[in-house]
């Protein structure tokens, strides 16, 4: 599909929500650059987890200079162990500026190939793209995300009970929703989407709908 003008989709929510599938149908549909803010942080707390002695500011300075979005494509990030140390690194303010340059960059200067960008995260709606086109909130019940990324895991073989993981997302969810530095929460001009009793297509089918309805007019 082709636009006429670029335009910029931002997406904040908890874990687990459904956000990133969302966010990546939207961006093959309407051809934007994609980019999950939270794996920045993943792919930190991962380097951090293998190799302390070597995790200073200039080591992950240079890291993320130097970051490609297939280096975000590591099934090991997906871990739980991971997730919980993204969350902790998240509210260190040297390592968020970085992230935020990087954020706003890929946002607002995307390859020209594309119609614009659509980025989904923590903070994307109200720091990273304040003036974005289309400011959604997607969420679900706990339970819910807690059986998906359950299942997330058990696909890569990972040894964890559903209560081991429902107890992940509720303190993940603590630390988001609380931390002084861009916390987690629904904008006033932020769609609310909760994908609990929504299929994946069901899900994208209503934000088509609402982005159409805003492209077309």
């Amino acid at each position: 599909m082709k636009l006429k003008k670029k335009i910029k989709v931002a997406i904040d929510s908890p874990a687990a929500s459904g956000a990133g599938t969302q966010a990546k149908l939207i961006s093959k549909y309407y051809n934007l650059f994609y980019l999950d803010t939270g794996k920045i942080y993943r792919l930190i707390a991962n380097l951090k987890l293998k190799n302390s002695k070597k995790f200073t500011y200039l080591y992950i300075k240079k890291k993320i200079k130097n970051l490609k979005i297939k280096d975000l494509q590591n099934k090991e990030l997906l871990s739980d162990e991971v997730g919980i140390c993204a969350s902790t690194i998240a509210k260190n303010k040297k390592i968020r500026n970085l992230v935020h340059n990087f954020q706003v960059k890929n946002a607002y200067h995307p390859p020209k190939k594309y119609n614009g960008s659509c980025l989904d995260g923590r903070d994307i709606t109200y720091k990273i793209i304040p003036d974005a086109n289309f400011k959604f909130f997607i969420t679900a019940n706990i339970k819910t995300r807690a059986l998906r990324r359950y299942k997330e895991l058990k696909q890569l073989k990972k040894k964890i009970s559903l209560n081991e993981v429902l107890k992940s997302i509720k303190k993940r969810d603590k630390s988001d929703y609380n931390r002084k530095i861009s916390p987690l929460y629904k904008t006033a001009d932020s769609i609310l989407i909760n994908t609990t009793n929504l299929t994946k297509r069901a899900c994208f089918l209503k934000i088509k709908k609402i982005m159409d309805s805003k492209i077309k007019s």
